[in-house]
């Protein structure tokens, strides 16, 4: 039974696309290879999937250049020239852009300033005192942000030495009493003479125990 004629159109499918397409391309270039053997032709192949990757097939002991070079060779197309072109004029362009941005840099150094026109000379002028003022501002705000670091530090500076004087207090024999309740000083108030608190003496003396 023979079989039916499959009809040429895109695949809607982007999973059966991927699928025939990987069939497609090793077959293709299992012929190239078998071509390139066989009947010692030289075969270079290039694909570029929908997805833009690169596949390519080159006969051994060949590469793409060469047989770019050959193709070139024997049909009489330059396949370069239009490339380097492009080449030119894109590094002309890149040319350009480099020497107006070292020109601006000499000018903002006071340099090259004799072919300025008075217009050109006021507007860099402008330029140069907005650019003034930014570097300005922005000098102020850093040193206000340098001290307030430095007031955090002296802060920071003073908290550790009382936190340090504190803690040596308690080594001290004569001051750590300060930290021990009833041997602060410890006062006893007890009268000497008990019976002269009900109208006797207002001097009342206290002995002062250890």
């Amino acid at each position: 039974m023979a079989r039916g004629k499959i009809e040429i159109k895109k695949i809607e499918n982007t999973t059966n696309r991927q699928v025939t397409f990987s069939k497609r391309r090793n077959g293709l270039f299992k012929k190239a290879h078998e071509l390139s053997v066989l009947c010692d032709a030289k075969v270079s192949i290039i694909i570029i999937s929908g997805t833009e990757k690169l596949y390519d097939y080159v006969s051994p002991s060949s590469s793409t250049k060469q047989l770019l070079d050959l193709y070139q060779t024997k049909s009489g197309t330059d396949v370069w020239s239009s490339h380097y072109e492009k080449m030119q004029e894109t590094l002309n362009k890149l040319k350009e852009v480099n020497r107006k941005i070292r020109l601006e840099i000499r000018r903002r150094h006071g340099q090259s300033l004799n072919n300025m026109t008075y217009g050109e000379l006021c507007g860099l002028e402008q330029e140069m005192e907005s650019a003034a003022h930014v570097i300005r501002e922005r000098k102020h705000r850093n040193s206000i942000q340098v001290n307030k670091n430095l007031l955090h530090a002296i802060d920071a500076e003073e908290d550790d030495l009382s936190y340090e004087l504190c803690g040596n207090i308690t080594d001290d024999p004569i001051i750590g009493y300060f930290n021990e309740g009833s041997r602060l000083f410890a006062l006893r108030l007890q009268p000497n003479q008990p019976n002269l608190q009900d109208g006797g003496s207002c001097i009342t003396t206290y002995p002062l125990l250890d």
